[in-house]
């Protein structure tokens, strides 16, 4: 017999099968994303609106000017109508802002707040040395520079206007130089102006720069203290948009009254007249004149015909009158032959 061949059965391992690509790993990715945006916006619906605003205005503003919110720089806020009522609130949040720096407590007796009649007034008076500008440089220095990109910061939150003034003391220039307290006042406060607006103060905001030289002295009994040279910005209450209207409004009763007086004055005048008419005769054939009186296309044009009117018709009465004892015969003679028989 011949032998069976051998049978080899190899068996070979199954390796892990070839790559099947990435594109589950793209579904899944943007999975992902729709799930973090969808979590996001349901935690900013629960949020307060101070977080919804610091979130709308990151995105607006991503280059990290987004807390300056309400000024031309950052992004959108809700803005505080100030007037003469919550003025002080608007100091103690500035002061309140201010006292974080960290050299305040020596800077803090240069900074005086007064509310005036313009609005909140806020001066940063100089010391010998020099506090915030140093001596005749019309340039801000670094503490300055700090405490007016504060100021412009909350500032730059609130609709009200702005007015910028620069102020020295008396002590002039040496000679010979083609500068003075004037070009240094206004310099100063165009140079404040120009760092507010680059930290979050709106380019309409501030309206008035002005510069006084030393013509209005903190202390005029010492032109030459140096609590003379100072920076004030005043932020201004708002306009009242009714107050043309309410002057307008006033003239209107004068001219009222003026042609209630006249009309009164004439009804006055056709009362007088009225008695007067009355006694020539008690006939109801002569009571014409009242009621003419009475009737509009009959009432004269102005006061002068009328006192005419009421002229004639006393004289008329007058000449109708009977005699009496002690008129003069010869003025009386004619006038019962003159008078109408009723």
């Amino acid at each position: 017999m011949t032998a069976k061949p051998a049978i080899y059965i190899i068996k070979k391992k199954g390796g892990h099968g070839g790559h099947h690509g990435g594109a589950w790993k793209v579904a899944y990715a943007d999975f992902v994303t729709a799930m973090m945006a969808l979590f996001i916006v349901l935690w900013l619906l629960n949020t307060s609106k101070a977080v919804k605003e610091a979130v709308a205005g990151y995105f607006k503003d991503p280059a990290g000017t987004a807390n300056k919110v309400g000024s031309n720089i950052a992004g959108s806020g809700e803005k505080i109508l100030l007037s003469h009522d919550n003025m002080g609130q608007l100091k103690e949040k500035l002061e309140k802002a201010l006292k974080q720096m960290p050299n305040f407590d020596k800077l803090k007796k240069h900074i005086v707040m007064t509310i005036t009649s313009e609005g909140l007034r806020i001066e940063l008076t100089e010391s010998e040395k020099g506090t915030f500008f140093d001596s005749g440089s019309p340039n801000l220095n670094g503490d300055g520079q700090d405490i007016v990109k504060i100021l412009a910061g909350e500032l730059g939150k609130l609709p009200n206007k702005l007015a910028l003034e620069g102020h020295t003391d008396s002590a002039p220039f040496a000679d010979g130089r083609n500068y003075g307290n004037w070009e240094l006042s206004s310099d100063r406060a165009n140079s404040t102006r120009r760092l507010m607006q680059e930290n979050g103060i709106g380019a309409n905001q501030i309206t008035q720069v002005r510069g006084f030289a030393d013509q209005r002295l903190l202390k005029p009994e010492a032109p030459l203290d140096p609590a003379n040279r100072r920076i004030a910005l005043i932020v201004l209450y708002q306009q009242d948009a009714n107050g043309t209207a309410a002057t307008g409004s006033v003239t209107t009763p004068a001219n009222s009254a003026d042609v209630s007086s006249s009309e009164t004055a004439t009804q006055e005048s056709k009362a007088e007249e009225s008695p007067s008419s009355g006694m020539k005769s008690a006939s109801p054939t002569t009571s014409t004149k009242p009621d003419g009186a009475t009737t509009a296309p009959k009432q004269p044009a102005n006061g002068a015909m009328s006192m005419d009117e009421i002229r004639r018709a006393v004289e008329k009465m007058n000449s109708k009158k009977p005699t009496s004892s002690s008129q003069p015969p010869s003025a009386t003679s004619d006038k019962p032959k003159d008078k109408p028989q009723y």
